[in-house]
């Protein structure tokens, strides 16, 4: 590691970052010790007619005070105490696995949670996934069709890329295909061993396509102790939908939620439904989940902190002798000392 390099120095959390800024007085020492010795001059010599030769060794009484300043520089970094700190996190418990199953259908376009369904759906499921630790998380994206987009991963940075590149149309089959939804969320985490297996489902539908019933998929999903969370989205009946391209005007187009099958899904796997008719409860609904879903998982962080200050001040003191020697020289300017 070069310790002089801008990347180095610049790497460094400093103890006393307060004691850098006498680095910009050092430059001005050997400039107030000039003014200070011309002041004091009392010596009056006189030359030739040929005036003074230049010579490139009358260049060297520049060297003591070069060396004087880097000297003073390496000490104000020294006394700035350079160090690097280093985090141990220990993580010790169980955690949950949890599956969150996305429809993307067309009608997760419609805006009465704004922007829009799926991205208000979007927008508090990476918040929720923010505020996991320990977990694994899984995504399911369906419509027509359902299938793993992410399967049990704590590489939450996947998850979270995938959340975001979600939308409508990504799967070529339109449709609400709830049953086989939970199919697939059953599928990843039938064989999971955590102490507790959630699937999250958020749809805004009632189930038309799929060749799964959704509510056997419940019941297996209950057979393989996972517990079922759905959440439903938007307002029944006629809602905005983009605008009219001749007049402007908002479009409404009427859509309804199942409300009751959704309701037993939950029953039958021991969990909660949960409505969600705006951007403030969806958030409520995400909450709740939140702090029913609580993982076993007990975190110790230990921080030790390595000091790089002694090569600067040995440096700095090496410099340090070397200026006083070099006083005894013939760099030594006379007539200032």
């Amino acid at each position: 590691m070069n310790l002089f390099s801008y990347a180095t120095l610049a790497s460094y959390e400093w103890q006393h970052p307060r004691v850098l800024l006498l680095l910009g007085l050092v430059p001005l020492l050997p400039l107030l010790r000039g003014l200070l010795a011309r002041r004091r001059r009392q010596v009056v010599v006189a030359f030739g007619p040929g005036g003074i030769r230049r010579d490139w060794r009358a260049l060297l009484r520049f060297v003591p005070d070069i060396v004087l300043s880097l000297s003073l520089g390496l000490l104000v970094i020294a006394a700035a105490r350079p160090q690097h700190p280093s985090e141990h996190l220990t993580q010790t418990g169980r955690g949950i696995d949890i599956m969150v199953a996305i429809d993307v259908s067309a009608s997760m376009e419609l805006e009465d949670l704004k922007p829009t369904r799926l991205e208000a759906a979007k927008r508090l499921a990476r918040s929720f996934v923010q505020q996991r630790a320990g977990d694994r998380l899984g995504l399911i994206a369906f419509a027509g069709q359902a299938y793993s987009a992410v399967p049990l991963t704590t590489d939450y940075d996947l998850l979270l890329d995938n959340l975001g590149g979600l939308r409508p149309g990504l799967i070529a089959d339109d449709g609400t295909a709830i049953g086989t939804a939970l199919g697939v969320a059953i599928n990843r985490l039938r064989e999971s061993t955590a102490h507790s297996k959630v699937c999250l489902l958020l749809s805004d539908g009632e189930n038309t396509a799929g060749s799964l019933d959704p509510l056997l998929a419940a019941q297996l999903a209950h057979a393989y102790g996972i517990r079922l969370y759905t959440i439903g989205l938007g307002e029944d009946g006629f809602v905005p939908y983009g605008r009219d391209s001749v007049s402007g005007k908002p479009r409404y187009v009427q859509t309804r939620l199942d409300e009751t099958t959704m309701r037993q899904l939950a029953q039958a796997a021991d969990g909660q439904f949960f409505r969600a008719t705006d951007n403030a409860a969806l958030r409520q609904v995400f909450g709740a989940i939140n702090k029913l879903e609580k993982s076993d998982i007990r975190t110790q962080r230990y921080r030790s902190v390595e000091d790089f200050y002694r090569p600067y001040l040995g440096w700095g003191l090496v410099l340090w002798l070397l200026w006083l020697g070099l006083k005894s020289t013939f760099m030594s300017n006379v007539l200032e000392d």
